[in-house]
């Protein structure tokens, strides 16, 4: 009798550690799925990104924010909220055009966050004097989630040369 009870008892444990394997194997799945899907969001939303920096829309550069969200461009103070952001947008883009392209080096889900490191090359038309120059620059994003929609949560961006 004893022993039936230890070999139903060791069943049981097993059964108990198998289902949690499945668990554990459904879990990580479902994580790799979600931070796929992530990832991919992130990317369309970097190439909307370029897209209002390469026509010059403020507005549309403003809604990919984060109500809350920060803009720390090199060489000018920190925008802060919906209303600085746009105001400083509305700046850049009043003295110049730009024409990059977007290269992501590298995406990182850490549960309701995503970090992303980019660069961007391309050129810039300065109104003032009609001068087109280089442009080269390293970027660090950070996107969070409002209402179910990744946003530009901090942007900080410098220049290589």
């Amino acid at each position: 009798m004893k022993k039936i009870i230890f070999l139903a008892l060791i069943n049981a444990a097993m059964i108990s550690f198998t289902q949690n394997k499945k668990i554990e194997t459904i879990n990580n799945t479902n994580t790799q799925t979600m931070e796929k899907l992530a990832k991919q969001e992130i990317e369309s939303l970097l190439i909307n990104y370029k897209g209002t920096l390469n026509t010059s829309n403020a507005e549309k550069a403003t809604s990919l924010y984060a109500k809350d969200g920060v803009f720390m461009p090199t060489g000018a103070p920190s925008a802060i909220g919906t209303e600085q952001i746009k105001k400083a947008y509305d700046f850049v883009f009043s003295q110049i055009q730009l024409n990059i392209e977007f290269f992501i080096e590298e995406i990182q889900v850490e549960g309701n966050m995503v970090f992303a490191v980019t660069s961007s090359k391309g050129t810039t038309l300065i109104h003032a004097n009609g001068e087109t120059i280089p442009e080269e620059n390293r970027e660090l994003f950070v996107f969070e989630k409002e209402n179910s929609t990744w946003k530009i949560s901090r942007y900080m961006f410098n220049k290589i040369k």
